[in-house]
């Protein structure tokens, strides 16, 4: 089996070092990831300039384009994003626009720069919302270019209207735990069949 390689964009609204619920459900995809030979890199997005924009580079300054070359660089691509108001991070909206560029880079086939990459999600919250994140986020990616495998989203959210993040839950519950491994399962093996056979031309 060949190596994969893949990018997590944790889409949390806090810089770091500050402690990121999102970050670390994203963290433990790649974790699982790492089960089927892939490894990669977590990026949290905030602590770059990534201007608003749908272009491949704002420029002055913007950092997305070196964003972009790692994504561009991977086989998986996983966005990773805490729920407010019932919708994906700010963040996470950013990234979709900046992702909005790639509907017009093509090879020299055609087909956009993203065919063959694999889409997952990781959402956190503590509101109801995970489901309507998940599609809004999955959809968007696959707009753009990216495939999505079965079971390609795991979530946790917390008690309504409660306090409690993710990083404080304590056990983890075994719901959150196998979704996140058949999203890894199922990434993996997608995103090996394509690595091995690419999408046809259009």
């Amino acid at each position: 089996m060949s190596g994969l390689r893949a990018v997590v964009l944790a889409c949390s609204l806090k810089k770091s070092p500050a402690p990121s619920s999102s970050e670390t459900l994203g963290r433990e995809v790649l974790t699982a990831l790492a089960d089927h030979d892939t490894d990669g890199d977590v990026i949290r997005v905030v602590d770059h300039t990534v201007k608003f924009g749908v272009s491949v580079d704002e420029g002055d300054g913007d950092e997305w384009p070196a964003i972009r070359e790692q994504i561009l660089g991977a086989d998986i691509l996983v966005i990773a994003t805490p729920i407010w108001l019932g919708q994906p991070s700010s963040v996470a909206k950013v990234v979709l626009e900046r992702l909005d560029a790639e509907l017009s880079e093509t090879d020299d086939q055609g087909r956009m720069l993203t065919f063959g990459k694999v889409a997952a999600v990781a959402v956190v919250g503590n509101e109801d919302g995970a489901h309507h994140v998940t599609a809004e986020l999955l959809q968007g990616l696959n707009d753009v270019g990216f495939s999505i495998a079965a079971g390609a989203a795991t979530y946790w959210v917390g008690e309504a209207m409660g306090k409690v993040d993710y990083n404080d839950a304590g056990p983890k519950p075994d719901t959150t735990g196998t979704a996140t491994k058949t999203l890894a399962t199922n990434t993996a093996h997608l995103a090996r069949l394509l690595k091995n056979q690419q999408y046809p031309p259009s």
